[in-house]
């Protein structure tokens, strides 16, 4: 399985959740999915499927205009009655809202609570967006009321990443063990080579998750310290590490080979102790567990934080904010400037504390 394979068959994947999705959706989405498939990934447009589910139920559950429809009954002519303050009144839903347990598969019945934040509430809204831009462009409704309904500002939060020290402590709790339950290192001796390469790939490349769990044995070069993955929309890109992740990569490798993969994981890169290519969730935990060691007060360590964490550093190192852009795979250079507009103050003013000026104070001794 090679990792355009891979990431074929998460698209697969999704594609088959997308289609069980559309049998509780307006039929006229399906039309909507099929306008998008080709600009839009398989995983984008499931994060739509999963919002409008969600927004149709909205409708016939809480709204009286459509209290006797159900989602995947309504025609077309229906999305007319939709209103401005139906969206409005779904935004303000999705602060707190109720889910059925027994929709996610639990055998047990009670409501779980989900609360959205800027910026799960703005997605959703841009989701609807999307859907009444179709209808609107195809003549299938006279308005698009969607543009009338303003989307939550978005609060600038400071980068979340690991200084020096706590990266540091974190390889450290892998090559020791210190910090960890006795169940935790009783399995360290069989994973800790591969954990290692994986938070060291992690810190030396700003890999993503998504990337990182594509790899294949094939699409690694030591050679040139180099290794192919396969980015956002499907495009393949080469990235390249330092000899130090060289050396993690190549101890974790050397013990790979003394593992038989299960049928279908036999080329991807990092396994599970269940000999399969690891999953995101895997990685997710893997992470938490050691961040959790080294820097307890960061509650929300995660693959991307650090990847924000090489992001910062390389950029501290060089300043050079189009080399963080390109290094992160950032389509477009304002989404890095922005993660990053805090640290280009931060030297702005240093920049202004190391000027020396004339003194101005009027008391002072002019005859010095």
């Amino acid at each position: 399985m090679t990792a355009k394979n891979y990431h074929m068959e998460q698209s697969v994947k999704n594609t088959q959740r997308i289609k069980a999705l559309l049998r509780e959706l307006p039929p006229v989405c399906s039309d909507y999915f099929r306008s998008i498939s080709q600009t839009t990934s398989s995983l984008t447009r499931l994060a739509y499927a999963y919002d409008l589910r969600l927004f149709f139920q909205y409708l016939c559950d809480e709204r009286i205009t459509f209290a006797n429809s159900k989602p995947e009954l309504m025609a077309v002519e229906e999305f007319g009655s939709i209103t401005a303050r139906d969206i409005e009144g779904f935004q303000e839903y999705l602060l707190q809202y109720a889910r059925s347990n027994h929709a996610i598969g639990s055998e047990d019945n009670s409501p779980t609570f989900v609360q959205n934040k800027e910026a799960g509430i703005m997605r959703k809204l841009c989701s609807i967006r999307s859907l009444f831009e179709y209808l609107f462009k195809n003549e299938m409704i006279s308005a698009n009321i969607s543009t009338l309904v303003s989307l939550p500002k978005r609060k600038e939060k400071p980068i979340l990443f690991l200084e020096q020290r706590e990266a540091q402590e974190m390889i450290d709790a892998v090559l020791t063990g210190e910090g960890l339950s006795g169940k935790q290192q009783s399995y360290l001796h069989t994973t800790r080579k591969r954990d290692l390469a994986i938070l060291m790939l992690f810190l030396g490349t700003g890999v993503r998750v998504s990337e990182l769990v594509g790899i294949d044995l094939s699409d690694v070069d030591f050679a040139n310290n180099a290794f192919m993955v396969v980015r956002k929309g499907g495009n393949q890109t080469i990235l390249y590490y330092s000899n130090q992740v060289k050396i993690a990569l190549l101890e974790y490798l050397s013990e790979r080979e003394k593992t038989t993969p299960l049928t279908g994981h036999e080329n991807a890169f990092f396994l599970s102790l269940q000999k399969r290519r690891m999953t995101v969730r895997a990685v997710e935990n893997m992470v938490k567990k050691y961040a959790s060691i080294a820097a307890p007060l960061k509650k929300k360590i995660s693959p991307h934080k650090l990847r924000s964490t090489f992001g910062t550093n390389l950029y501290q190192e060089t300043g050079d904010i189009y080399l963080v852009a390109d290094a992160l795979g950032h389509a477009d250079v304002n989404t890095t400037r922005r993660h990053y507009a805090a640290m280009t103050d931060s030297r702005k003013r240093e920049a202004a504390k190391r000027i020396i000026l004339p003194d101005a104070t009027q008391n002072r001794n002019l005859n010095e």
